[in-house]
């Protein structure tokens, strides 16, 4: 068979099968819990740290709302949704129990280098610190920013007042809202929010992760963005006092709110059935040592270990993941482009996407993506 033939055939096959951007979903919906362990996920309470009094003040009442002596039914008690819907109809990585490992690239194991992989792609070691200094990296929402249907339909709420700095909101024109902004739809329950945001205590020094997230569901109902961003940050600050309460109530109080959105997604038409849900952290925490579980860094290896879950139209039914090798945080960016019909790809590094998250039919279209963008 000639070359001639052989293109002929390929180009036949391409027409014959759907284009990238139509398989996909039309909407992603990005979360991070920021530093919250895989243990959590996918085993519950630690006993070890629950029943530890220099961590758990109400032993007793944390044992009544998170404890059983089942793996299984600890975590579903602590992450309902997450193990009720996610784990049922899309996909979990990380039980490192079950040979599902996922770490970050770079080798620092703390946020700002966390959250720089996530969306450029690239473990850039330069990115080396968590001070407010704007990254020079471009990321995959400013990419999806630029493209056709998407232009000003990103947008990122985080509680951390670092992620404009992170994602350079200044060049990139998405909307970040972060930390102290004020929540710019109009209407008398937004200038409500913005009193309670402006008037509360903080507790930790930057606003509840439950007012960030409710200014990013209104936003949602006036702005149906089609690419949403949401960086809650209270268990990893929790976990640095050592409040291993509060941290599980966090975790526990996040996946509520993620149901909350998922459900609220599914209300609308411009969300029903055409969004993807991609859950993950920024890095991982302590394990070896049970004492060190509050902290995380390139002193503590186990720091670098991570978790994603995934639910959506383009994500293969696979439930919790096992024996499925080597995944790292890098991978993401790509990823979170495929899930929505574009090709990402980093300044540095490759674009190698966790092809495990596409249906068989995908993965086969994959081959031909280059000669039809």
């Amino acid at each position: 068979m000639n070359d001639k033939v052989i293109y002929i055939v390929l180009i036949s096959l391409i027409c014959w099968m759907p284009t990238y951007s139509q398989s996909a979903a039309d909407n992603i919906v990005i979360i991070t819990l920021d530093g919250m362990r895989w243990q959590e996920i996918f085993n519950g309470a630690d006993s070890a740290i629950l029943f530890n009094k220099a961590f758990t003040r109400d032993i007793e009442g944390v044992k009544s709302r998170f404890w059983d002596s089942s793996s299984v039914a600890r975590r579903e008690k602590l992450f309902p949704f997450l193990w009720h819907i996610v784990a049922r109809q899309g996909q979990l990585y990380g039980n490192r129990n079950k040979n599902s490992f996922v770490d970050v690239s770079n080798p620092y194991h703390f946020s700002y280098p966390g959250y720089n992989e996530i969306f450029t792609g690239y473990p850039d070691t330069a990115v080396a610190s968590n001070d407010k200094i704007v990254n020079k990296n471009s990321n995959v929402l400013t990419y999806l920013n630029k493209q056709i249907g998407y232009q000003n339909k990103v947008a990122v709420f985080s509680t951390w007042d670092a992620f404009p700095y992170i994602l350079n909101k200044w060049e990139s024109h998405i909307y970040v809202n972060a930390d102290a902004d004020s929540i710019a739809n109009s209407g008398t329950e937004n200038h409500i929010l913005n009193d309670i945001q402006r008037l509360s205590s903080k507790p930790l020094d930057v606003r509840l992760d439950v007012l960030t997230y409710i200014a990013a569901r209104e936003y949602v109902k006036v702005n149906t963005p089609k690419v949403l961003c949401i960086g809650f940050d209270e268990t990893d600050d929790y976990a640095h006092k050592g409040d291993y309460e509060q941290y599980l109530k966090s975790a526990n109080a996040i996946d509520g709110m993620i149901a909350d959105l998922w459900h609220c997604l599914q209300s609308m038409p411009a969300y029903r059935g055409k969004t993807t849900l991609l859950i993950t952290c920024d890095h991982g925490r302590g394990d070896k040592d049970k004492a060190n579980w509050t902290d995380h860094g390139d002193e503590i290896p186990e720091s670098s270990q991570i978790w994603i879950a995934a639910l959506g139209p383009e994500i293969s039914n696979m439930g919790e993941m096992e024996n499925s090798g080597q995944l790292y945080q890098k991978q993401l960016a790509a990823s979170i482009a495929r899930l929505v019909g574009f090709s990402f790809i980093p300044e540095r590094g490759t674009a190698e996407t966790i092809s495990s998250f596409f249906k068989p039919e995908k993965n086969i279209h994959a081959a031909f993506v280059g000669l039809t963008r």
